[in-house]
Formats: structure tokens, C-alpha cells, sequence
């Protein structure tokens, strides 16, 4: 039951909020993290990332103060899937060596 196009080992090229989830609830259940890393070739950094996110997410959620409407959830919830698929963009770019260009058009951007 594979949500996303797979690579060779069955394991996702991108990789889904649900998915995620599950290998967040693993490391909180007390997996090792080099292990979990090795196991889904997802480097350590990238899931502590979503770990932090992960707690975020589960905290703003257990307000109940001045909770937000469904549509600025989904809006808040798009806004951070985007804001992703640029940073994981530009991790590729930086790997592939196009960090330099990337960087002058970011200037030129200004951003």
C-alpha cells in the first residue's frame, strides 16, 4: 500500500505527513535513532527535524484557547508542506553543487 512512488528497497521518494508520523512515533517510543536512520535512509538531522515538528504540531494542538478555524489549520498546514519541499529543494540543489547559484538567486530574490 504505497501512498508515494517508491526506490528500489520499497522505500518512498517523498515521504508523507502519515509516514513521518510513524517513524517520529517510533524514536518517542525509544528506537535508536542511528538504527531507525540506517533502516529508512533518513539522515539523523532530517529526523530530529521532524521530530521537533512533530512536538510542535502535538502542542499547538492541545490548545484550546483561541484555537484556530479549519480553514487556517489546512492554510498553516499547506504553508509548512511548501516550506519543506523548498528546504528539502534546496538541500538537493546544495548536494548537486548548485549552492552558489542558488544562494545569488535567493540575493537577487530578496530573500
Amino acid at each position: 500500500m504505497s501512498e508515494k512512488p517508491t526506490e528500489a528497497g520499497g522505500l518512498p521518494k517523498r515521504w508523507s505527513a502519515r509516514r513521518k508520523s510513524e517513524v517520529v512515533l517510533r524514536l518517542l517510543r525509544g528506537e535508536d535513532i542511528g538504527e531507525v536512520s540506517r533502516e529508512i535512509r533518513v539522515s539523523p538531522p532530517e529526523l530530529e527535524r521532524w521530530r521537533r515538528k512533530f512536538l510542535e504540531g502535538a502542542c499547538e494542538g492541545l490548545k484550546t484557547k483561541n484555537a484556530p478555524d479549519g480553514e487556517l489549520m489546512r492554510t498553516r498546514a499547506k504553508l509548512g508542506e511548501m516550506t519543506m519541499r523548498v528546504e528539502l529543494q534546496a538541500e538537493l540543489l546544495e548536494k548537486r553543487g548548485y549552492g552558489e547559484e542558488l544562494r545569488k538567486l535567493l540575493r537577487r530574490a530578496g530573500g
